[in-house]
């Protein structure tokens, strides 16, 4: 079930992915994950050309998780999708406030709102630009740090 990172960004965003079902299920999930060498990316920015260090993916976790919580109104998880749940190397992770169909059965689902993947990204070109507040939540995310 684990992706092979030989594989290049367009066959791991296409490949077949698992959903994190609950709320229970994806804080274990992140607590699994090896926060070294992922390559974050907000869909609509400027795919990043290096990983993050393993502090800056700790603090994407921690704020991403905080923010699905706050806005996905649901009892179920069900927006963040792995190839691999227990030692994933690519996440689609779903903005709350663009959904559509997420998982796929529609002709033109949306794109995610975040990927996290051990290979480097390349650009997704979204339909319309994420909301201000979206960009302005990315950009702040390691201003601090």
């Amino acid at each position: 079930m684990n992706a092979d990172t030989r594989r290049d960004f367009p066959d791991l965003y296409a490949g077949r992915l698992y959903s994190v079902l609950s709320w229970a299920d994806l804080a274990a999930f992140w607590v699994r994950l090896d926060p070294a060498g992922w390559y974050l990316y907000a869909v609509g920015e400027p795919p990043p050309t290096m990983p993050e260090s393993a502090g800056n993916t700790a603090e994407f976790v921690h704020r991403i998780d905080e923010l699905l919580r706050r806005e996905h109104h649901e009892t179920y998880c069900g927006i963040v999708y792995a190839d691999d749940v227990l030692r994933p190397t690519f996440i689609k992770i779903y903005d709350p406030h663009n959904l559509g169909s997420s998982c796929g059965s529609s002709k033109n689902p949306p794109l995610p709102g975040w990927i996290m993947s051990r290979v480097p990204p390349v650009e997704l070109k979204p339909a319309r630009p994420a909301p201000e507040g979206r960009r302005r939540w990315w950009r702040a995310l390691f201003a601090e740090a």
